[in-house]
């Protein structure tokens, strides 16, 4: 289960962003092509929090779309499924432009610590 390293390293770089503050909210943007299982990473983030100043924090995870761009007729798209094809010309060869991603978006800290 690689999303406990992941989790690891996304709560690392909130905690050090925080800069000691408790934190009350991870948002996290995860893409169906990023090869991380949603419910694993949540999983992850139970089991290490803990202890640290994310103890009481909430996981806020967006999950997004694929995103292709067709080179033959300059078309983006999000393509329905695992099915790659170009909806205006048909060609299979698009550009992965968006959807393999797992991004630390933004941190929430209360207003006064």
């Amino acid at each position: 289960m690689h999303e406990l390293s992941l989790m690891t390293n996304l709560l690392d770089a909130a905690v050090n962003a925080a800069d000691g503050a408790p934190i009350c909210a991870l948002r996290v943007r995860v893409g169906p092509l990023s090869g991380v299982v949603v419910e694993a990473l949540r999983f992850a983030f139970e089991a290490l929090t803990p202890g640290t100043p994310a103890a009481n924090a909430r996981l806020d995870i967006e999950e997004t779309l694929p995103a292709f761009h067709c080179p033959h007729c300059n078309m983006d798209f999000s393509p329905p499924a695992l099915h790659y094809e170009c909806p205006a010309c048909g060609a299979v060869d698009g550009e992965l432009r968006g959807g393999d991603e797992l991004e630390l978006i933004a941190i929430e800290v209360p207003d006064h610590v």
